[in-house]
Formats: structure tokens, C-alpha cells, sequence
């Protein structure tokens, strides 16, 4: 299956923070999750090391090098044209090809662990997408998404004040969907830490309307960074699953 045109992929909508802030996006990647407590969850849930990891939306493949270097085999897909490029030069070990969550463009049981960071695409009304990675996992595999906790952090302080201008990737309601296909559930405190007060300002402003941002970074002159606690959600394809 090959994808050439986004409009092809009908469920693919643009993400206006990582689309059209390409750059700025790459800031915010850099200030994730400093000390790895993220990673150090996910590796425990779902080892890659020496399997086939594809990261699914992996945008401009700002992950992939990381995967690489464990993984015996890394793939990134994502829907939107203009990440591609990049993603495609990121890593020469890692494959990039166009597809979305409900069109991946990979064989049946043809990867073990598939990682969704901030997926907007697996949520209520997100069951095609579901069942496509659970099509393309080997029996055994593991699909892991990493989503935001709306109760603990800064973080979380910043997304319940914007409450209705933000398209949110948690919530009570995503962790029921999750539990009902039988995924676990980890919460994860870590947080954000930018090189600069500049880029945590210009993220956080990307990332926020100015009513919530600015009178949050006015508050905190000397910040840079802030508290987050992540969700990671973990669902398992059955050993004995002959078929997607």
C-alpha cells in the first residue's frame, strides 16, 4: 500500500502545532521528558530492543534515531506532506513512508511494538485506528500511547484553564476507552526543561492561548520549564492471535 497524497488519507487532520511550527515543535521535543522517565516506562511495558518498532505519527521523526539505536528495526509513519522531508532524513536507519492510523501502509503482523505519542487519532470514535495496529502487531505486541494526565502537574494546571480551545489527548473519558479495550494504564510525573527562556516562552505560547499562557509565564519570570505528568496507556495483541 502506498500513500502519495495526504488527501487520500481521509482521516489525517493537521496538527497546527507541530505542522505549522515544524521548528518550534523540535524545541518542544528537546525539552521533553529530560531525565527519561518516559522512555524508562515504555522500555519496561514493551522492550524494542532487537524488534521491529514502528512509531506511528511520528511527525519529523524527532524520536526515530532514539528507537534505532536499540531497535532492530524502526519505521515511522505519518500523514502530513510537510514532515515527511524531514523525517525522512532523520535517520538513515529508520524507514519513513506516508500513511495514517487507519491506513498503514505495512504488512499484517509485521511489527512488535508500535509507539503513539499524543495520539488524537486513538480516542472515543478511534476504533478503526485501533484495529489497524492491532492488524499490523504481531501477536504478543504491544501498542503503547503516551497521552497527557489532566489531574497532576503544571502541565495539567495550563490544559484544565484552557478547558474548550484545546483538542485534549486525556481526560476521564479517554481512560475509560482505553480500559474497555483492555489496556493498562501508568501515570508518569516528569516534566519540561528548555535551554532557554525564549523557547519556553514560544512553546508554551504554541501550545496555549495568550489568555492562558501569558499571565502563567508572568507569574514565573525565571522558569524554565515546568511540571507534566503523562499518561501511558498499553494494550496488548494475544499470543495465541493467529489473525488481525
Amino acid at each position: 500500500m502506498t500513500m502519495t497524497n495526504a488527501a487520500r488519507l481521509p482521516d489525517f487532520n493537521p496538527s497546527p502545532n507541530q505542522g505549522g511550527n515544524i521548528g518550534l515543535y523540535e524545541v518542544e521535543n528537546e525539552a521533553f521528558d529530560p531525565d527519561g522517565y518516559v522512555l524508562d516506562a515504555m522500555r519496561a511495558r514493551a522492550p524494542w530492543a532487537g524488534r521491529t518498532l514502528l512509531d506511528l505519527g511520528c511527525g519529523s521523526g524527532y524520536w526515530l534515531p532514539g528507537y534505532a539505536a536499540e531497535a532492530a528495526e524502526v519505521i515511522g509513519v505519518e500523514p502530513d506532506p510537510r514532515l515527511l522531508p524531514r523525517a525522512r532524513e532523520r535517520d538513515p536507519r529508520a524507514r519513513v513512508l506516508q500513511g495514517s492510523a487507519e491506513h498503514i501502509p505495512l504488512a499484517d503482523r509485521s511489527v512488535d511494538v508500535i509507539h503513539a505519542r499524543f495520539a488524537y487519532f486513538l480516542k472515543p470514535g478511534g476504533d478503526a485506528g485501533l484495529a489497524e495496529a492491532m492488524r499490523v502487531l504481531r501477536p504478543g505486541g504491544t501498542l503503547l500511547a503516551v497521552g497527557n494526565d489532566l489531574k497532576s502537574g503544571d502541565f495539567a494546571q495550563l490544559l484544565r484553564a484552557a478547558e474548550g480551545s484545546l483538542l485534549l489527548c486525556g481526560g476521564d473519558g479517554l481512560d475509560a476507552w482505553w480500559a474497555a479495550r483492555g489496556a493498562d494504564r501508568r501515570t508518569v510525573l516528569s516534566s519540561w526543561r528548555f535551554r532557554g527562556r525564549a523557547d519556553f516562552e514560544a512553546v508554551l505560547r504554541m501550545e496555549f492561548p495568550r489568555r492562558v499562557a501569558d499571565p502563567w509565564l508572568a507569574a514565573r519570570p525565571l522558569a524554565l520549564g515546568l511540571s507534566y505528568s503523562y499518561t501511558l496507556s498499553a494494550v496488548d495483541k494475544p499470543a495465541g492471535l493467529l489473525r488481525a
